[in-house]
């Protein structure tokens, strides 16, 4: 588990989750997706206003996220994984003599991808999404909680401009006596999913630092729990 500081981060260190480097990226290719079981790209044709349009878009699975409040340490907890497509984007491709379009590792390291999010999934179950959620937070954080504990905050469409999944976004708050196992996502899915711990104090710092990549859903969740949560306790 990493505890997040400022004073504690400045010196870049590898992390290790189920004793492996989450960062350590190797052998890295962008290549053609012929078939998936995440997204499916279309191309949308349309008639807007009388005139003609196309829009190429992807269809993806909807998704719960949640914002974790340990209310014994005042700590948020997040997780921090490595995402490839933040990877490509921030890192510079080229394409080699045989036409393969590779990234240099070595110019470009692995911890370019890694980034901090809320605890999250797909809706890829027959179950409802406070059901998933619950399932999430043991898989991922470690924390064993009941579905009548979770809060709706709201939901919302991401990428509206190319996916449009729609995400519902749950509150918990937890305890260190509801820590049931060491987290850290499925295994045997290849999961390397580190926790991570924001002292309540330094949140709302974390939530505006740009050098910690993260998704805006973690921003807005911050913000709501100021507003909505931390503003009732004063």
């Amino acid at each position: 588990m990493f505890y997040y500081s400022y004073e504690l981060t400045r010196t870049q260190c590898k992390q290790k989750v189920h004793g492996e480097i989450m960062d350590d990226i190797k052998d890295v290719q962008l290549v053609e997706c012929e078939k998936s079981n995440y997204i499916k790209p279309i191309r949308v044709l349309f008639t807007q206003n009388g005139r003609k349009r196309a829009w190429d878009a992807m269809k993806v699975h909807d998704s719960v996220a949640i914002l974790i409040y340990n209310s014994s340490r005042n700590v948020f907890i997040l997780v921090k994984q490595f995402r490839p497509a933040v990877y490509i984007n921030a890192a510079k491709s080229m394409q080699d003599e045989t036409g393969n379009v590779t990234i240099d590792h070595t110019k470009y390291p692995g911890s370019l991808g890694l980034t901090y999010e809320l605890c999250a999934g797909i809706v890829d179950k027959e179950k409802s999404v406070a059901e998933i959620a619950q399932e999430e937070i043991l898989e991922e954080c470690g924390y064993k909680v009941t579905t009548e504990s979770l809060r709706r905050i709201t939901g919302f469409r991401n990428g509206v401009g190319t996916s449009a999944a729609y995400q519902d976004m749950f509150y918990v708050e937890v305890t260190d006596e509801m820590k049931v196992s060491p987290g850290g996502g499925n295994q045997h899915e290849g999961e390397l999913i580190d926790i991570v711990e924001i002292p309540l104090s330094e949140g709302r710092t974390f939530m505006m630092d740009e050098s910690k990549p993260k998704h805006v859903g973690v921003m807005f969740a911050i913000m709501w729990f100021y507003e909505n949560i931390q503003s009732k306790k004063v």
